[in-house]
């Protein structure tokens, strides 16, 4: 059952009256119907005597009355406490991220953590994942975004989704492809990135299990320039399957359909920290914002 369903069958009780009901609540007689229609099909009992064209409480909406009164006295307190707090909580949150806000969501996390904290102090910083949970665990960074599997018992992570990495190459390759394996793709020029970002776990990842090394021939860190080198013909390297899709559909850059890697995207954060009051507003809100349940 909804809170709101409680909080309609105690204005109707009170009010007697449908009509009445649906105007202090600001909702259509029909949605109010159907709000006590549903309440009584989950319960198992009637709560209102429609006969006689008046609506008056049955014996068990008689007694169900009072119990659910006292919930959303409860209700009400904790939603008043809550608002409370949200005007005491201050502090800083220093939030590691890694490139790509808009694949985070980044812009609506900060977004509703600000309305959530105002007296909050936000900070974020690009980390790389080989760097980033040591960060969390020494406390210079209050979470995190990150790819990859977390095996330190000191970190909870909260899962975003799965993320998938293909094998991307420049357009002059697009016709050999097909006829490669392993080896001849390992042996093509490959763009590298640093052995502390997630890209090099990556990359080492997929390689290892087919008893090859990719030959690296240039590497970067500024990761979010890797589809540009490829496109100008530098060399292979992995990408997320949503951007070479996009890529490959535009001509761009080819796209090597005998391997991937898969990767995970999830929010970490200290363990023993998850009932602070400022990771509990950000648990909150990046829940709402990747619209994970509970």
């Amino acid at each position: 059952m909804e809170i709101y369903q409680l909080r309609t069958f105690a204005i109707v009780a009170r009010l007697g009256h449908i009509t009445r009901a649906a105007e202090v609540l600001h909702v259509t007689q029909p949605a109010v119907t159907a709000h006590i229609k549903a309440l009584e099909q989950e319960l198992g009992i009637a709560l209102f005597d429609r006969s006689h064209g008046r609506i008056t409480l049955t014996k068990g909406g008689e007694l169900l009355l009072p119990e659910v009164e006292k919930t959303l006295a409860v209700f009400n307190s904790v939603l008043s406490k809550a608002k409370e707090m949200k005007g005491e909580v201050s502090g800083k949150a220093v939030i590691g991220t890694l490139g790509d806000p808009d694949f985070l969501r980044l812009g609506s996390f900060l977004n509703g953590l600000h309305a959530a904290l105002p007296l909050l102090e936000i900070k974020t910083r690009s980390s790389p994942s080989g760097l980033m949970l040591d960060e969390i665990v020494r406390g210079d960074l209050s979470a995190g975004f990150y790819l990859g599997r977390v095996n330190d018992r000191n970190l909870a992570t909260l899962p975003l989704r799965g993320v998938l990495y293909r094998i991307v190459a420049p357009m002059s390759y697009n016709d050999r492809l097909p006829g490669y394996g392993w080896r001849e793709i390992a042996a093509l020029p490959w763009i590298g990135a640093p052995s502390l970002s997630h890209m090099h776990e990556l990359l080492v990842t997929l390689f290892s299990g087919q008893g090859v090394t990719p030959n690296v021939i240039i590497e970067t860190d500024e990761l979010s320039s890797l589809d540009s080198l490829v496109r100008a013909g530098v060399g292979l390297s992995l990408m997320r399957e949503d951007l070479a899709l996009a890529a490959a559909e535009r001509s761009e850059l080819a796209i090597w359909s005998h391997g991937a890697v898969d990767s995970q995207l999830s929010f970490v954060y200290l363990a023993a920290a998850e009932s602070e009051p400022i990771l509990v507003g950000m648990l909150s809100v990046i829940r709402e914002v990747w619209r994970i349940m509970a």
